[in-house]
């Protein structure tokens, strides 16, 4: 799976500065580091990193206006990294341009995973079909199978597990979810999504209430989970 060549990681701590420098070093990766949130805007303009990693808590200015400011001429992923745990915070986040977070302190194991994934998505699917543990999607047919047996799903459960494969690895928030399947006139109606969750999980999990393909991102929304094993 492949890694970006450039990271650019915008955090006011110098120790994880060093410890993520050093230990992206190990896989090749050049880290350009910035201590503010302006000098993190300068060099994203001036390095044009393929990955940023982007601490909320910044001295100067929020990291969602960094976000913001990134975002409004840039499409780099863009990973958050927190100490808050505050929901809305992230929620805010991912739905103005965030592709994940991860809430310090982190693993970096997990943070590669995070990245690898992230970075996959931003390049176009090689194939037609999609698979994690038992189940098996082919989107040329429009089939679903579990355990090589092929299930049936309504058009609404498919677009919603279409989606989340699409973006497999990470998280969607419920509003996100809403407005991409049932429309933007759906998104004061969350009670949807929870039920066809619920719906997809008994179809496509092998213990619906320990899903391990649907994972719940509690108070923020749903990640789709890759396991290699079958």
């Amino acid at each position: 799976m492949a890694l970006p060549k450039t990271i650019l990681i915008i955090d006011d701590e110098s120790q994880i500065q060093r410890l993520l420098t050093s230990s992206f070093s190990a896989f090749d990766i050049s880290v350009v580091s910035a201590l503010s949130g302006a000098r993190g805007i300068e060099l994203a303009i001036a390095s044009r990193p393929e990955f940023i990693l982007l601490d909320i808590g910044l001295p100067d200015m929020s990291g969602l206006n960094v976000l913001s400011e990134i975002r409004s001429w840039s499409k780099t992923p863009i990973i958050v990294l927190s100490a808050r745990d505050e929901e809305d915070t992230i929620v805010f986040a991912l739905e103005n341009g965030a592709d994940d977070y991860v809430t310090k302190p982190f693993n970096f194991r997990e943070l590669l995973a995070r990245i690898k994934l992230t970075f996959l998505r931003q390049t176009p699917e090689a194939n037609s079909v999609f698979s994690s543990g038992h189940l098996e999607v082919n989107f040329t047919s429009r089939t679903v199978k579990v355990k090589g047996q092929e299930i049936s799903l309504t058009s609404t459960e498919y677009d919603l597990l279409k989606l989340f494969i699409r973006h497999a690895g990470k998280v969607l928030t419920h509003q996100q979810l809403l407005k991409a399947v049932w429309g933007p006139n759906a998104i004061e109606s969350p009670q949807y999504v929870r039920v066809y969750v619920g719906h997809l999980r008994h179809k496509i999990e092998e213990t619906p209430h320990r899903p391990k393909l649907i994972i719940t991102e509690t108070g923020v929304g749903y990640r789709m989970k890759i396991h290699l094993e079958k």
